[in-house]
Formats: C-alpha cells, structure tokens, sequence
C-alpha cells in the first residue's frame, strides 16, 4: 500500500515541483483537492474543482489526483458529516448506513435525491462546519513542507 501511494500520489506531486510548480501552488492544490475531494456528496467534487481549478489557474491535475485519492476517505466520512449536519440543526438522527445509502443509490440517481435529500442537506452542512477550515489548515501546514521538498529537489538536481 505505501509503494502505491509513493508511485500513484506523491511521486507525481512531487514531479510537479520538479516541473517549476511553486510550493504554494502545490499546497493549494492538495488542499483543495483533499477538502474538496471529501465534500460529501457524489459527483460534486470533481465539476467543482475543475471550475475551480480553471478560474484561480491552478494544475488541474494535480487538484484532480488528490480528490480522487480522498475518494474512500470520501465515503468513510459522509455519515459522520450527516450526524455533524443533523447535530448543528438539531435534527433528528436519521438512520442511515453507507451500505443503505449504496442499495438506494442503485435505484437511480434520481430517486437516490429524492430519498436521501435530507441527508444530503445535513452532511453538506456538517460538511461546511468542517471543510473550510480543514482546506485552510492544510493549505498552511503543506506550504513550509513543500517549500522543503522543493529545496530538496533543487538540491539532489544540481548533484
């Protein structure tokens, strides 16, 4: 598992610094990619940051990789955001499971919306509570972390 996130994940953001992509660009790009990425609702995330992507002119791929990579956390995440959701409004806990979500999702994307909008509501919001600040932190704890890397990679380069 490590071997795959070395050569699917960090060696092409790395490749990226390489490439002349300045540390705080990369930060900003993993953390929108990640906080973005873990939005809960599917198939939002990726129109999303494409539209973001674009109007800030930031590396595409580089936000897509690591949204993609959220993916599983994504689902891990989307019933703790609901329960945050349904706490801050003070709503009813709804009882829900990823596996009941997954059996109505199969029933067409449509219906799904119908059936789970006021899930898809409350985690929303548990995941506004969250998600802007986690992009935040992770934007200023990656900048002196890839400004590092980067020296780094200058530095075995010139060697």
């Amino acid at each position: 598992m490590k071997n795959f996130f070395q050569t699917r994940l960090l060696a092409p953001l790395l490749a990226l610094l390489k490439q002349g992509l300045s540390p705080r660009e990369l930060a900003l790009c993993i953390a929108l990619g990640a906080g973005i990425g873990l939005f809960p609702v599917l198939g939002v995330s990726t129109p999303l940051l494409t539209i973001i992507a674009l109007a800030r002119k930031l590396n595409l791929a580089a936000i897509q990789l690591v949204s993609y990579a959220m993916s599983p956390v994504q689902l891990v995440l989307i019933i703790p955001f609901m329960r945050l959701g349904e706490w801050a409004i003070g709503a009813t806990p709804q009882p829900m499971t990823i596996a009941a979500g997954m059996e109505i999702l199969a029933t067409g994307i449509l219906e799904a919306i119908i059936t789970l909008w006021d899930a898809i509501i409350h985690a929303t919001l548990g995941w506004l509570i969250l998600g802007p600040l986690a992009i935040y932190v992770t934007y200023r704890v990656l900048i002196p972390l890839l400004e590092r890397a980067s020296q780094s990679l200058r530095k075995a380069d010139e060697l």
